[in-house]
């Protein structure tokens, strides 16, 4: 299914002028480098870079921060991917502007640069970004939030467990793509914590994994134990928000969404530990990432975004077993096709 998938998306991927020096493929050499190499979402990442490198005979080299947002080893390992000559690099950014400096050296010295997931800031600092619609991503998971509380919806209170607090733009488009979907005004997008929603009750970092989740949910907890619904900006969040709802008898009375789609995050909304997820496909991203280095490398040309879009959108799905009217979904056996890690 998977490899269906990539195929297609791999037929619709436009390419664009010609401005590069042709490579024969023993010359070609690419870069992937990650927030960690923990994550099962950048794990499945790899994979599909790798995978897709082995393929086309495209040398991989893979590199990860130690921990989301260790953006320190990203910025050296884009330095060491220059030296080594490198004809392109893959990377999902910690920290989405502080990077660019880094990204602006290596684009200068003739790579292809490519996001992947988190585009950066401003989103032209790469050659491209190919990712899942994080807006839409966040919207879907909203909407599908406010139908299944119905009129309770007006009443809601509103836990967001965000990612870090540099607000990467994955974090500040899931976030706010959820106050929207919602019905939320959002105030700034690219801003959050400037909203003024009263059942708004509060943000907290996370740090993107179970850990982070659950120290979140307790602080939140702590400010408001009425809380009812629950944003985070991952599965491995979500499911330490659970851990730390479940500790104090709340589990069954607050409604947990997310956004990522992994194996175990779709067990989890089977499991009604996350009502419903959006689900979006790292492998695929990687995959195209890596033919869109080849393709550069041999003839200069650079990848274009999908119509109408400043990305290159690889999709997303909203999973859940308890669809709401007015928003489309799959059930989870569907999700569990096309889920990864």
């Amino acid at each position: 299914m998977k490899k269906t998938i990539v195929s297609a998306a791999l037929g619709a991927l436009a390419l664009g002028a010609a401005y590069a020096t042709p490579a024969s493929a023993a010359d070609v050499s690419a870069c992937l480098i990650t927030k960690t190499d923990t994550n099962p979402f950048f794990v499945k990442m790899k994979e599909g870079a790798t995978a897709k490198a082995q393929e086309l005979g495209v040398t991989l080299k893979a590199y990860a921060g130690k921990v989301d947002g260790d953006s320190e080893s990203q910025v050296a390992a884009i330095e060491t991917c220059i030296a080594d000559g490198a004809k392109g690099i893959l990377i999902a950014a910690s920290d989405t502007k502080g990077i660019v400096p880094s990204v602006q050296k290596a684009r200068e010295a003739g790579l292809l640069v490519i996001a992947l997931d988190t585009p950066l800031e401003p989103v032209d600092s790469a050659d491209m970004t190919f990712a899942t619609d994080n807006l839409l991503a966040g919207k879907l998971i909203g909407q599908w939030a406010a139908a299944t509380l119905g009129d309770a919806a007006k009443d809601a209170r509103i836990a967001f467990l965000d990612l870090t607090p540099s607000q990467p733009s994955v974090d500040v488009l899931r976030d706010q793509g959820f106050m929207i979907g919602f019905g939320i005004d959002p105030k700034d997008p690219n801003k959050i914590g400037d909203e003024d929603d009263p059942r708004i009750v509060g943000h907290d970092i996370t740090n993107g994994n179970e850990e982070g989740g659950r120290a979140a949910m307790e602080n939140l907890l702590q400010k408001d134990p009425s809380i009812t619904v629950v944003h985070t900006i991952n599965e491995p969040a979500a499911a330490g928000a659970y851990e730390a709802l479940k500790a104090v008898g709340k589990e069954k009375d607050v409604l947990i969404v997310s956004v990522d789609g992994g194996c175990p995050g779709v067990k989890n909304v089977a499991e009604g530990v996350i009502g419903a997820t959006s689900q979006q496909y790292p492998l695929m991203m990687a995959a195209l990432g890596i033919e869109a280095i080849k393709k550069f490398a041999d003839t200069g040309e650079k990848p274009a975004a999908t119509e109408g879009k400043n990305f290159f959108d690889t999709g997303v799905a909203l999973v859940t077993d308890k669809p709401a009217t007015g928003v489309e979904s799959i059930d989870t056996k569907a999700g569990t096709d096309k889920c990864w890690g």
